[in-house]
């Protein structure tokens, strides 16, 4: 596995015969369909404490790769493990971040003198039970680098780099360049000036015209949007991905209070509210912004322009 990540920092000796799910475990997790080759690679890194288990957890999918804090339970009587809100990627999707399960991992764990292993599933939460799938999974310790001061330092130094994704300039791809024209769509426009505008950010700039490029915030659920700028229509029923949405947009001196980009929800995703990074390139300066709308309000943001002496 890319990124063999910690096993660095672990050294050696926990028992093999061992009955804690403390330490370092690796293996596969595959979609409970038949003939399904939907496999997942998983390590992970658990402590336990008194009252309930925490630690790592990082997968592979197709070419995701995750790193997830995790916590939950643990039962040493049935020898029940529990960790709760896993955000899984389905396995049904075609690129990178696409949409996202929220999921609770169910194992078992089965101690025998020549080795320790988890086995159970990852189970979609209730809201997600009738788009996501199970996902079996069978895990083994690895007692040579499941040393207590080395877990407890590795949980410690994990710093979380892709549950919440940032676009950097190097990594930036553009899904759709928009030209900001005019779009028409009766129903979209009626909805728009039923719902409340928001203004969550206002803005001074310096250019008269600016690059935008909006992504989704975070986890890839599935949000889409409509766009609106000074109150027109200019995209409509576009999903947000990691991949940008690119406009060129020139400002309007004639907008008294300022002019407004709108994002106009078209659903919430799996995960409410429909959220979106907006980066905005003012000559040389970019801000980042990050906005939520939801099907009663729009998430606007005034750009007003700079007054130079």
């Amino acid at each position: 596995m890319r990124k063999y990540l910690f096993i660095c920092l672990l050294a050696v000796s926990l028992p093999a015969a061992s009955q804690t799910v403390f330490g370092y475990w690796y293996g596969y997790a595959n979609v409970k369909t038949s003939g399904s080759s939907s496999n997942y690679l998983v390590e992970m890194i658990l402590q336990e404490e008194k009252n309930y288990v925490k630690g790592i957890l990082n997968y592979y999918f197709k070419n995701i790769y995750r790193s997830l804090n995790v916590k939950g339970s643990y039962n040493p009587q049935t020898r029940q493990l529990i960790l709760y809100d896993i955000p899984v990627v389905y396995y049904g999707s075609t690129g990178p971040f696409e949409v996202d399960c929220t999921m609770d991992m169910n194992g078992t764990l089965r101690v025998a003198q020549a080795r320790s292993t988890l086995t159970g599933s990852f189970v979609a939460r209730p809201d997600y039970k009738y788009t996501c799938t199970d996902i079996g999974f069978s895990l083994t310790l690895n007692a040579d680098i499941s040393k207590k001061d080395s877990v407890l330092k590795a949980i410690s130094a994990y710093k979380e780099e892709y549950q919440v994704w940032r676009p950097s300039e190097e990594d930036t791809v553009v899904a759709a360049k928009v030209i900001p024209r005019k779009v028409v769509n009766y129903v979209i426009e009626k909805e728009y000036t039923e719902r409340e505008n928001e203004v969550t950010t206002e803005l001074e700039v310096e250019s008269d015209s600016l690059r935008v490029d909006v992504f989704d915030n975070g986890e890839i659920d599935g949000d889409i949007i409509s766009l609106f700028y000074n109150d027109k229509l200019i995209l409509f029923n576009q999903k947000l991905t990691h991949k940008s949405i690119r406009i060129d947009l020139v400002l309007d001196s004639t907008q008294q209070e300022g002019n407004k980009i709108t994002l106009f929800a078209e659903n919430l995703g799996l995960i409410p509210p429909n959220t979106a990074l907006v980066r905005i390139r003012d000559g040389k300066k970019t801000y980042d912004l990050r906005v939520s709308s939801n099907l009663q309000k729009n998430a606007t943001i005034r750009l007003r322009k700079k007054n130079t002496p």
